[in-house]
């Protein structure tokens, strides 16, 4: 089998079974991303969960509607045939996804956006180790920031290539997602996406000289402002040595302004 689309199809029942089971789903709304050829949508199924699978590939949807009529028709599959990082998306209380890895950093901002209790989802195993690495870290990253401050993550399950069909060139990580509240309250969310972003697009820069490189973004008068009230120590540091209570600090601080 050759990968179309970014899709290494899990084949591996054993893991199928930890992955569907690793949160109680009978009764909940279970949305899947990228069900491919349906394994992890009939476990879920087997569970007593309502799915609600995305999948992009047209065949494979085809495929899906027939070996899923009766759910289908009895509104336990809810099979919708879009993009998962645009598309509209019916209301659920769960996220079980073996995700594409291509698209694995836009999901994961719009799932934390919508918000959901909790979620288990399948990652390139290098992706997931970068979102599990902690704030003032050598390798922190805008992923593990984003994701920390809305989020604790936990790792669940490591799979090698040979899980999959056709089998990928990199190992894969299952995380458990349960969204909780920052570590200090942000007044502007997307002011607080912008700053993070800004500041590891120079993230070899200190953070005074990632600051004056976000002044087109928040205006001269306020990245000058935040940049007097900040201390020298600070100012000094790369955006990896800060903490998550830092970055809300001074993405409030221009809100603040505003």
């Amino acid at each position: 089998m050759r990968a179309r689309l970014d899709q290494h199809f899990l084949t591996d029942p054993l893991a199928v079974g930890r992955i569907a089971g690793a949160v109680p789903v009978s009764g909940r709304r279970v949305l899947e991303i990228g069900p491919g050829g349906g394994i992890l949508t009939r476990a879920l199924l087997d569970r007593g969960a309502t799915v609600i699978a995305v999948e992009i590939d047209g065949s494979l949807v085809s495929d899906l509607q027939v070996r899923f009529a009766d759910e289908i028709a009895a509104g336990r599959l809810i099979l919708l045939h879009g993009d998962a990082t645009r598309c509209d998306l019916p209301a659920f209380d769960i996220v079980v996804a073996n995700l594409p890895y291509s698209a694995s950093s836009p999901i994961t901002f719009r799932l934390l956006s919508i918000g959901f209790e909790v979620a288990v989802l399948m990652y390139q195993w290098e992706f997931a180790r970068r979102m599990l690495t902690p704030a003032g870290m050598p390798d922190t990253s805008r992923l593990s920031v984003m994701v920390q401050t809305y989020a604790k993550v936990k790792p669940l399950l490591e799979l090698p290539p040979e899980a999959f069909s056709p089998p990928p060139e990199v190992w894969s990580m299952v995380v458990r997602l349960t969204p909780t509240d920052p570590p200090v309250p942000i007044h502007d969310h997307m002011a607080y996406a912008d700053l993070v972003r800004v500041l590891f697009s120079h993230r070899r820069k200190t953070i005074r000289n990632c600051l004056k490189s976000a002044r087109g973004i928040f205006g001269s008068d306020l990245i000058d402002d935040l940049i007097e009230s900040l201390d020298d120590a600070t100012l000094a540091m790369r955006p990896e040595n800060l903490s998550l209570e830092a970055f809300a600090e001074m993405s409030n601080a221009l809100a603040d302004r505003e």
